[in-house]
């Protein structure tokens, strides 16, 4: 089953997502001394930010990849799509939650990179996972002549 466009992005982020926001909250609650309703809003935010990222960050990779000459997702090519989406949500969410957790940006820092590397790992596996169950998007797809 081939899933394009739309209705693969949107599929994507939902149950990337939902499994998401659960090793978030964990994450949040297990290293810090947070509440769980702090470390869940947390997860909250975290998540409507991943969602918006997810889409604005997959159609700018998605464009580039377009515009290779060399089709399919490598290795690397997998790497560089999970290092990309990371950094960006390091950027955000380190000063949010040094701030929402009364932590010092030294330990959300650390918290975040903890985190960084599980979502790494987890958004690789994931987005392996989703393009053998739903076939590649269109971008990465060898032409047929």
């Amino acid at each position: 089953m081939t899933l394009q466009g739309s209705k693969r992005k949107v599929t994507y982020v939902a149950s990337y997502e939902a499994i998401a926001f659960l090793f978030g909250t964990l994450g949040f609650l297990s290293f810090t001394d947070s509440s769980l309703e702090r470390a869940g809003a947390l997860a909250v935010f975290a998540s409507i930010f991943a969602v918006s990222w997810n889409f604005v960050y997959n159609a700018m990779f998605e464009r580039w990849e377009a515009s290779r000459i060399k089709r399919g997702r490598s290795f690397s090519r997998r790497v560089l799509h999970a290092v990309g989406f990371e950094l960006g949500f390091l950027v955000v969410l380190m000063p949010v939650a040094a701030w929402w957790l009364d932590i010092s940006y030294l330990r959300s820092f650390m918290l975040n990179l903890g985190l960084n590397i599980f979502f790494f790992v987890y958004t690789f596996a994931f987005t392996w996972a989703f393009d053998r169950v739903f076939g590649l998007p269109t971008s990465a797809a060898t032409p047929q002549d």
